[in-house]
């Protein structure tokens, strides 16, 4: 296992309790080198949205943890936020609270001459996302073809 996602499975077992304790929900945590600086970020989120507050909260906790426990060898910077409208479904809990919603998904590789399709997703399992369209035709989709799915908006 890349040391990368030791220091996220990690921080995600320091989050369980603190996020437990305030009913928030863990989207994601991440440890990525961006312009040469390490960044360690949680992204959080609860029913009707997270606060400046809640993530204040939460970031203080956490890195009196992870001081406590010091196992990132790097320099970083800590991050804890929203995880933003536009956010990837990455996970299988992020596809089930979408079930319904209107999604928008790009491939890897083309089907039909389409990279890019939006549609309510209609079910998922682990090899397959189905999408269902206004026409009320349905695609299913083979999850390793996909680059990004995310909730679609309309502005």
């Amino acid at each position: 296992m890349a040391k990368r996602e030791v220091y996220e499975q990690k921080t995600e077992a320091l989050l369980a309790p603190l996020l437990e304790q305030h009913q928030f929900e863990l989207v994601d945590v991440e440890f990525v080198k961006e312009a040469g600086t390490w960044f360690l970020r949680a992204y959080i989120d609860k029913p009707g949205g997270i606060t400046i507050d809640d993530c204040e909260v939460i970031s203080r906790a956490l890195s009196d943890l992870l001081d406590e426990k010091d196992f990132i060898e790097e320099t970083y910077i800590l991050e804890v936020s929203s995880p933003g409208l536009g956010r990837p479904l990455k996970k299988d809990r992020d596809l089930e609270r979408s079930l319904g919603e209107s999604v928008e998904v790009r491939l890897f590789r083309a089907i039909d001459r389409q990279k890019e399709f939006t549609g309510v997703l209609k079910a998922w399992n682990k090899e397959t996302v189905t999408l269902e369209f206004e026409d009320e035709a349905v695609l299913d989709i083979d999850r390793s073809n996909i680059a990004l799915i995310r909730l679609a908006f309309d502005f």
